[in-house]
């Protein structure tokens, strides 16, 4: 039995950078057979409810990914129980993670490209502010962390009986 892993992805607002980022892992975990728990959420609460950016949307779809079912939601207390991974999109974001995680918080908290070799301590470009073209870079960023989550997963070895 191999240890079950869940992520919670989150950004500021959940409709750009963090949304994109549980589509690439959905579908690098779903391509490469690993089972996976995948969540996206903001650490704002200004789009709850709403689908992801129309130009997140569409860089998702370019690759077959479709998110346009997402909903924008909010980081709450039992997100830090219920993942075994909070994964910040940036400094700031991690920040208020830190902030926010109860006391009896068990997930482990970090950055999301940390787990990028070479890119520890970066941030996933945010293209919000910027034109289609910035969407394809946050998704080449989001991709790159994706495909070095699932990897290590599949070498997760087996757990010994005690």
């Amino acid at each position: 039995m191999t240890e079950h892993r869940s992520f919670l992805l989150v950004c500021l607002g959940n409709i750009c950078r963090s949304p994109l980022a549980e589509a690439a892992l959905r579908d690098a975990a779903a391509r490469a057979g690993v089972d996976l728990e995948v969540d996206s959420a903001g650490t704002g609460a200004w789009h709850v409810g709403n689908t992801p950016d129309p130009r997140a949307q569409a860089v998702a779809l370019a690759h077959g990914v479709d998110i346009s079912r997402y909903r924008a939601r909010q980081v709450q207390p039992e997100d830090f129980r219920c993942f075994t991974d909070v994964l910040a999109l940036d400094r700031d974001n991690l920040a208020e993670l830190r902030r926010r995680a109860p006391k009896d918080a068990t997930a482990r908290i970090g950055l999301l490209l940390d787990v990028v070799p070479g890119r520890a301590g970066q941030a996933v470009a945010d293209p919000y502010y910027g034109d289609a073209a910035g969407f394809d870079v946050t998704w080449a960023d989001v991709s790159a962390a994706a495909e070095t989550i699932v990897a290590g997963m599949r070498n997760i070895k087996p757990a010994r009986p005690e």
